[in-house]
C-alpha cells in the first residue's frame, strides 16, 4: 500500500462502498452518518427537553443520576475523559488511605495508554501483583510483598484480549484486597458488556468495588465522556478534583445526550453482541483455516465480551492490503477501517475485532465464507 494518508483514504472509501456489509464495528464512521443517527433519534432521546447544561448541571445531571441508578451507587460524576476520571479516583483514594501506591496490571490502561499520567500528574506509584495476561488472582494479591492502598482492576483487561476472570475469582480477588485494608477501584470502561460473562447484573458487579469508572463511547456509541460512580461524599470530592484538572467544561450536552441515547439503545443490545461474538470467532477461525492460512488464533478462544483479538502470522501491511482489496472487490468487509498492527516477533500481527449491530446481520456461514475470501486475497 502507499503512504499512510493514502492508505487511510483508500480504506475509508472501500468500506464506504460496502453499503453496511461490515462485520467489525467501525468507530470511524463519517461525521454525516453520526449526525444523521443522532438527529434520527430526535424527540425520542432522553433528556432533550432539559435545558442545556452550564458547568455540569441540567442534562449532565440527568446522565449522572441515571448512571448512579444503573450501578446502584449513591452518586456519579461526569468527566470529559476516562483518563481524568481514573486519575481523580486513584489520587483521592491515595489521600484517604494514606498510601500512594496503586496495584494494577502492567497491561492496564494507565500503564500503557496514558503516557505515565498517574506518576507525572498525580504523583502516584504503581506495582504489579502479576505479569500474566489475566487479572491477578486472590493469592497474588494476598501474598504480594509490597504494601498498596488501592487495587485497580480493569474489567475486561483489554490489552490481554478483553479477558475477564470468573465471578468467584473476581470476588475472591476483591476480598483479598480487603484483607490488606486496600480499597478497590474498577476500571470499568467496558463494564457495560460484562454481565453475560459473570451471570450477574451490572449493579452487583459494580457493588464489589469502592468506586467504578465507566465510559460512554467504548461500548455505548457515545461521542465522548465517562462517569465515576461511588459513595456521595467521594463523588463530591471527585467533582472538586475534576475542576482542578480542568474538567469542569462550560457545556457538554452533545456528549451527555449521546451517552443517554447509548444507555437507552445500545446497553440493552450488548448481551446479543456478546453472544454473537462467540459465533463470529468460531466462523472466522474456521474460514481462515479453510482458506489456507496457517496458525490463525482467536484470543481468548471463546470471547468473554463482544470484543476479541485476531492473531495471524503475516506482516501487517499484507493483511491490511488483503482487507482493503476484499472490500473493494466484494463490497463486504470483515474489519472495516480497523487495521492489523505488527506485534513481536516480526511477521506476527493482531487486530481487535468488535461485534456491534451491523454484525448481527452476518450469519456464521457469512462470516466463514468472507474469511475464506480474505485468506485467498492474502495468499493469492
Amino acid at each position: 500500500m502507499g503512504n499512510g494518508e493514502e492508505e487511510r483514504v483508500r480504506r475509508r472509501q472501500a468500506v464506504a462502498g460496502c453499503s453496511g456489509r461490515v462485520l467489525s464495528h467501525d468507530v470511524r464512521a463519517p461525521i454525516r452518518e453520526r449526525m444523521k443517527g443522532l438527529l434520527a433519534a430526535g424527540e425520542d432521546m432522553l433528556g432533550v427537553e432539559e435545558p442545556v447544561d452550564l458547568y455540569g448541571d441540567g442534562i449532565v445531571g440527568v446522565l449522572e443520576r441515571q448512571v448512579a441508578d444503573l450501578l446502584q451507587t449513591e452518586d456519579a460524576a461526569f468527566f470529559p475523559t476516562g483518563t481524568m476520571a481514573q486519575q481523580v479516583a486513584l489520587r483521592a483514594w491515595a489521600a484517604r488511605t494514606g498510601n500512594d501506591t496503586v496495584a494494577l496490571h502492567p497491561l492496564a490502561h494507565p500503564e500503557v495508554h496514558e503516557r505515565g499520567a498517574l506518576h507525572t500528574v498525580s504523583g502516584l506509584r504503581t506495582v504489579h501483583p502479576t505479569g500474566a495476561p489475566r487479572l491477578p488472582t486472590a493469592d497474588e494479591v494476598r501474598d504480594f510483598d509490597e504494601p498498596f492502598g488501592t487495587l485497580m482492576l480493569e474489567l475486561p483487561l483489554r490489552d490481554a484480549g478483553f479477558v475477564l476472570p470468573g465471578w468467584d475469582e473476581l470476588t475472591a480477588t476483591v476480598a483479598a484486597a480487603r484483607e490488606r485494608d486496600a480499597v478497590v477501584h474498577f476500571d470499568g470502561a467496558r463494564l457495560w458488556e460484562c454481565p453475560p460473562h459473570f451471570g450477574r447484573p451490572l449493579a452487583e458487579i459494580a457493588g464489589l468495588a469502592d468506586s467504578v469508572y465507566v465510559s460512554f463511547y467504548k461500548s455505548l456509541g457515545g461521542l465522548s465522556g465517562a462517569a465515576l460512580a461511588a459513595p456521595a461524599e467521594f463523588v463530591e470530592e471527585a467533582r472538586t478534583w475534576r475542576h482542578r484538572y480542568g474538567g469542569n467544561v462550560f457545556q457538554q450536552f452533545p456528549a451527555a445526550l449521546a451517552a443517554l441515547e447509548g444507555l437507552r439503545t445500545e446497553l440493552p443490545r450488548l448481551a446479543s453482541y456478546v453472544e454473537h461474538a462467540k459465533a463470529v470467532a468460531r466462523a472466522l477461525l474456521a474460514g481462515l483455516t479453510d482458506g489456507g492460512l496457517t496458525w490463525p488464533r482467536i484470543n481468548p478462544e471463546q470471547p468473554h465480551t463482544h470484543q476479541f483479538q485476531l492473531w495471524l502470522p503475516y506482516p501487517a501491511d499484507a493483511l491490511n492490503e488483503a482487507s482493503v482489496r476484499q472490500a473493494e472487490e466484494t463490497r463486504a468487509s470483515l474489519f472495516g477501517t480497523g487495521v492489523f498492527r505488527e506485534q513481536f516477533p516480526p511477521g506476527l500481527s493482531m487486530q481487535e475485532v468488535t461485534i456491534g449491530a451491523s454484525a448481527l446481520d452476518w450469519t456464521e456461514s457469512d462470516v466463514h465464507d468472507a474469511a475464506v475470501v480474505f485468506a485467498r486475497h492474502l495468499t493469492g
